[in-house]
């Protein structure tokens, strides 16, 4: 499971918001609730926030293993 923990200890450690995002960065509401709720987001929005906040992968989100992952075989 990816787990988007890391994204809002980084949004709150920047000069962003979520108002920010949305407004200036256009981020929407909906990528900004799917982050809350550990939600799929596309790698396209992953490196835009990177870009926003100046930061690397592992400060937007982590793998955490979890039983309710899909076997790969």
């Amino acid at each position: 499971m990816i787990d988007y923990s890391p994204f809002w200890k980084t949004l709150e450690n920047s000069n962003e918001n979520w108002y920010t995002l949305n407004r200036k960065y256009n981020i929407s509401h909906s990528t900004l609730s799917r982050l809350k709720h550990n939600k799929d987001i596309s790698m396209k929005t992953v490196n835009d926030l990177c870009r926003i906040l100046k930061c690397n992968i592992q400060d937007i989100a982590v793998y955490v293993p979890s039983d309710e992952d899909q076997f790969l075989y």
